[in-house]
């Protein structure tokens, strides 16, 4: 945690009082994906779990179809940011060679070059096993309750995955870091994607909805709002797709049969 959060001075100004105190806030730093030394994004994230988010993003933006494609070599830090070197089959480095993204950390479709590369092709998911709302509550407290970083900050998204043995949680600056951190950490611990659901904290966007289809993931909770190509995506790829998950109610969108209600 000590690479993801800085420490600064700030004045606290309350009515007519003035108090200086030292506050944590979190690290946005610039950190770029080479494939085999070619460099293919840079986009602004949270330092940690550096591992996962190379591969979840790989494998989230089709650099990579599948995790045993990807072979993280090395992380270089340096005052201009970190870079993270993978090695990839020539046929998939190839295919980048017109890919570039230069992104931030409110958007995950900077540097695209076409509108028709802004909207890419979405594949179909895997029938995901239904859900219970009661599991999907119990899943958004958790998701509360297991932000590390945004308890001492305030200013971190999260997204968990809730499986068979618990909530699987990432956080990050940007919710699309954090999502991609989240498919490379499901992939590394070998978690399937059709036997869960993600729960995320943040709007549910077109971007959100692609990286779950693209990782496999059926059904898909936000704790905002939903836009209307997000939807769209969702049925198209076969996502069930819920948004405003709040206390006991939420707003279904997508293949709304897939969630079980209390009898």
């Amino acid at each position: 945690m000590s690479d993801a959060l800085a420490t600064v001075h700030a004045l606290r100004v309350q009515a007519v009082s003035r108090v200086a105190h030292e506050d944590a806030v979190v690290v946005e730093a610039p950190v770029a994906l080479l494939c085999n030394g070619d460099p293919f994004a840079v986009m602004m994230a949270t330092p940690c779990d550096l591992e996962d988010f190379a591969l979840g993003f790989a494998l989230s933006e089709g650099v990579v179809a599948a995790a045993d494609e990807f072979r993280l070599v090395d992380i270089v830090h340096s005052d201009s940011g970190i870079a993270l070197h993978a090695a990839i089959p020539q046929v998939r480095h190839d295919a980048l060679r017109r890919r570039t993204l230069e992104g931030r950390s409110g958007c995950g479709l900077c540097g695209v070059e076409s509108l028709q590369d802004a909207l890419r092709p979405v594949p179909r998911v895997a029938e995901p096993a239904p859900v219970s709302l009661t599991r999907i509550q119990a899943a958004l407290a958790a998701l509360a309750a297991q932000q590390p970083l945004n308890a001492r900050s305030g200013g971190v998204h999260a997204a968990g995955f809730a499986h068979a043995d618990g909530l699987l949680v990432r956080e990050d600056v940007g919710r699309h870091n954090a999502l991609d951190k989240l498919i490379g950490a499901m992939r590394h611990a070998d978690i399937d994607p059709a036997h869960g659901f993600l729960v995320i904290t943040s709007r549910a966007s077109y971007e959100i909805v692609h990286k779950a289809a693209m990782a496999g993931i059926g059904i898909v909770i936000a704790i905002s709002a939903p836009t209307d190509l997000a939807i769209r995506t969702a049925q198209a790829a076969g996502i069930t797709l819920a948004a405003f998950a709040r206390g006991e109610a939420l707003n279904l969108y997508a293949f709304p049969e897939r969630l079980l209600l209390p009898e």
